[in-house]
């Protein structure tokens, strides 16, 4: 025996990294192994950020983290974000492309390349390890050995079809298991009578003629249509030679639908030749992909899928991303399909789909004829598709709620407030008055232009609290050159409203609109008008006027438990003799809390900064004093 030479020790170079890589995960990539499989970047929670696949997972890891590497700009993000990575290794390189479309697919990472919603598509089962097998609508594609078919981006589609299929084929719908023959049998049921099901609970028909049915409803649904209609015709003939002309008939009806069916399909050649036609078209971050499903020439469906992608990705990731995770479950692959570009890994995905078919294959990328023409006829498809989805959105984002519709009405303004501004004074006693500023914007909360306010006015005076933070809010909003709210709303009567008036006035804003709440019962009230508006209890616009409210209300709560909290904890230790301002930041900077101030030893309290030992000792005994319980004495007899 040969014995292969001991590799020899060779001085290892260190590695190049950027300087952001924790020394954990320097480690990891030191050790990584060279054989094929999939590698998972991970963030600080230990979600997945991205999964890719390789030949040899050393070099392609390590590729993501030599210094100076360059990197487009959605790849130099991710690679800030990893603080871990998870291998998996695999026997080649097919098995981590197979391996890396699943886990993409389970865990739909940010930075990968992924059909949006896929879960949703349904498929069609036909149950064929049952005896009567039925047809079943599911999500999901589970290697049992029943026959599936799918999926079907189009659910209305897939629902006729499944009517003509029942209405034709007459598969059964219900869920009875039928027992062997000789045993208990159930009672037809009206399908039966109505020629939606042979009856099979009865045992009305038997188990390789019920067969005959689900061959024919299989070879519907894979398109193999002109195979169906020789089987179909030479039964016929045969049922007709056997004078058995009530089967006959049956099979003449089955042509007749069937072939009514198909007339309104495409014939887009005479080859019999099963494709997929793919094509793609992208705007921004999203992208669709069109698969035109051709079967005996005829085209018998199109799928559409829906991806989110980033604005780097190229129209040969994308397409490579979709045909592994479309193919992953699929489980009817053509003869051939047409690509609109050349695509990552073309004879490695080549090799594995024709392992997953068991069959040949072809990935063909048109240049020129007949096949140029259906690739270009996808193409119009998938633009067509996404203009429909890039409106849709645009029709939902620009979509008005019906509670400003109403509020609009109500306070007669000529447009729905889009922006409403919600201003709210809350003080305790006579001092330590705050105010809030809530934004709504389409009725929904913006709290990035939330705003808390602490009042200069002397005296617990709403009026001029209101007048003051109105003021100071829409003269920021002038000296930022930043919109002003389309609709204003005050928290009280007329006198707060009123005193926001003034502060607009003041600053030459006569036109901006504004409402104030009565507190006791609701009301709208208007400025410079004498009478209020009550709404219903059910008035849409009633609701979010009292949402905006109570929003502005809470956010103005919050400020004040805040400063309550450090009145508490300023309280507590100004009452110490030698802890002035300075000293009292810094015990609270250095352990977070009076309690901890409390715990803490003479030594530790010297340590911080600007402490004595001197103040240390009357900190620590000021605290001994409070906690040391009394002791009562007896009393005299």
């Amino acid at each position: 025996m040969v014995h292969k030479p001991a590799d020899r020790a060779v001085p290892k170079t260190p590695m190049k990294t950027a300087p952001e890589i924790s020394t954990a995960l320097k480690n990891k990539l030191s050790q990584l192994p060279r054989s094929a499989g999939c590698y998972l970047f991970l963030d600080r929670r230990g979600k997945v950020l991205y999964v890719g696949k390789a030949k040899v997972l050393k070099h392609r890891v390590r590729s993501y983290f030599q210094a100076g590497a360059k990197h487009d700009p959605k790849t130099a993000a991710m690679i800030k974000k990893v603080t871990d990575v998870r291998l998996l290794v695999t026997d080649t390189e097919t098995e981590a492309l197979i391996l890396e479309a699943n886990l993409v697919r389970e865990n739909r990472p940010r930075y990968n390349i992924t059909l949006k919603d896929d879960k949703r598509y349904p498929y069609l089962k036909i149950t064929t390890q049952e005896p009567y097998p039925r047809l079943l609508v599911v999500r999901k594609v589970v290697k049992d050995g029943n026959a599936y078919f799918g999926p079907y981006t189009n659910v209305k589609a897939m629902r006729r079809t499944v009517k003509l299929i029942s209405r034709v084929f007459q598969i059964r719908s219900c869920n009875l298991v039928i027992p062997p023959p000789g045993k208990r049998t159930y009672r037809v049921c009206l399908d039966y009578f109505i020629k939606r099901c042979p009856g099979p609970c009865e045992f009305k028909i038997s188990e390789a003629d019920y067969g005959e049915l689900i061959h024919g409803a299989c070879l519907f649904l894979a398109g193999r249509s002109k195979e169906l209609f020789k089987q179909l015709e030479k039964r016929m003939a045969e049922a007709s030679d056997r004078e058995s002309f009530e089967e006959a008939a049956l099979l003449r009806d089955q042509l007749q639908a069937l072939s009514s069916v198909t007339q309104k399909q495409k014939v887009l050649t005479d080859e019999g030749v099963n494709r997929d036609i793919l094509a793609f078209d992208r705007e921004e971050k999203d992208a669709v992909v069109v698969a035109l499903q051709i079967r005996d020439g005829i085209m018998i469906g199109r799928q559409e899928f829906h991806l989110t992608c980033g604005a780097q990705d190229t129209s040969q990731s994308i397409v490579t991303a979709f045909i592994k995770q479309y193919y992953l479950h699929s489980p009817l692959l053509p003869d051939e399909i047409y690509l609109p570009v050349d695509i990552e890994d073309s004879d490695l995905i080549t090799k594995w789909l024709q392992t997953s078919k068991r069959g040949r294959l072809k990935l063909i990328r048109p240049k020129r004829g007949e096949k140029l023409r259906l690739v270009r006829m996808a193409q119009d498809n998938a633009t067509l598709v996404l203009k429909d989805l890039l409106l849709q959105r645009k029709g939902h984002s620009e979509r008005v709620p019906k509670s400003l519709l109403a509020l609009a009405d109500v306070i007669m303004l000529e447009a729905p407030p889009q922006t409403i501004a919600a201003f709210d004074i809350s003080h305790l006693g006579e001092s330590n008055a705050v105010a809030s500023c809530v934004v709504f914007e389409k009725a929904r909360p913006r709290k990035s232009e939330y705003r808390h306010f602490n009042i200069k006015v002397k005296a617990p005076d709403d009026y001029a609290a209101m007048k003051e933070v109105v003021g100071r809010y829409f003269k920021r909003l002038l000296k930022e050159k930043k919109p002003l709210p389309d609709l204003l709303l005050i928290d009280g009567g007329r006198g707060q409203l009123t005193s926001a008036a003034e502060a607009l006035h003041e600053l030459n804003l006569h036109d901006q609109p504004m409402i104030g709440l009565a507190k006791r019962i609701d009301e709208i009230v208007f400025p410079y008008e004498s009478e209020n508006r009550m709404l219903p209890r059910t008035s849409p616009a009633l609701h979010l006027l009292q949402a905006l409210r109570d929003e502005a209300h809470r956010f103005a709560n919050s400020l004040q438990r805040k400063k309550s909290r450090k009145r508490l904890v300023a309280s507590e230790l100004t009452e110490i003799k030698g802890i002035g301002p300075a000293r009292q930041q810094a015990l609270l900077n250095h352990f977070g809390s009076v309690a901890s101030i409390k715990k803490a030893g003479i030594d530790q309290l010297t340590g911080v900064s600007g402490m004595t030992a001197k103040a240390a000792r009357d900190l620590k005994s000021h605290f001994d004093r409070k906690t040391t319980p009394r002791v009562a004495g007896r009393r005299k007899s």
